[in-house]
């Protein structure tokens, strides 16, 4: 008679000993997300349509828009370069100026991507954001050598721009996040930082 592997006691703590040395497999890591470039007010932006003679070199104006042959002004600020030249194109069939336009967008310009820090940091100053990554108000506030001893760090203000000329104030409690006291995480889309924005360090009135 046969005797089953698994009743053997030098085989069944072979395997144990197997199991335990090489552990539970390991998790795949997130990767993070890839950071997309968004089209921003004065950038220099050149538009091209395949076999076409509508090739276009403008700066986005004032209100996130660019002068296109045929269509006239075309809104594409805060898209990504593959968005705007959707819209572009649809744009071109939907008014029966063209059939199947191929758009091709290329940026080259970019305009100067700063925001600025004021209040109770170390060294308020305007800072350029980076043009292949994010920037979020805790990374800001590092770079600007962090809170003063008498900073309000729980109420940091973000004042936001639009191109209609209407803002947007968004509080912030930093404080709580750097310490790990909230939900919230310091890479969370709410804190990235935008073209423009303002972030002021209000004072601790004790």
């Amino acid at each position: 008679m046969t005797t089953s592997p698994m009743r053997n006691p030098l085989i069944l703590i072979a395997v144990m000993l197997a199991a335990a040395v090489s552990g539970p497999l390991p998790r795949a890591r997130a990767e993070k997300p890839r950071y997309v470039y968004t089209i921003t007010v004065a950038d220099k932006v050149r538009v091209e349509v395949f076999q076409e003679e509508l090739t276009a070199l403008e700066h986005v104006d004032a209100l996130g828009n660019l002068n296109l042959p045929l269509l006239g002004t075309v809104h594409v600020a805060g898209l990504t370069v593959d968005e705007a030249q959707t819209a572009i194109a649809r744009d071109y069939v939907d008014r029966k100026f063209l059939r199947h336009p191929q758009v091709t967008i290329t940026i080259d310009e970019y305009a100067p991507r700063e925001v600025t820090i004021q209040g109770q940091v170390r060294n308020p100053n305007r800072y350029l954001l980076p043009m292949e990554s994010t920037m979020t108000v805790v990374e800001l506030v590092t770079k600007a050598g962090g809170f003063t001893d008498i900073a309000k760090g729980s109420q940091v203000k973000i004042t936001r721009f639009a191109p209609d000329g209407t803002k947007t104030v968004i509080v912030v409690d930093v404080d709580a996040i750097i310490r790990g006291k909230s939900s919230a995480k310091a890479a969370d889309n709410s804190l990235l930082l935008q073209p423009g924005d303002l972030v002021y360090v209000p004072e601790s009135i004790i």
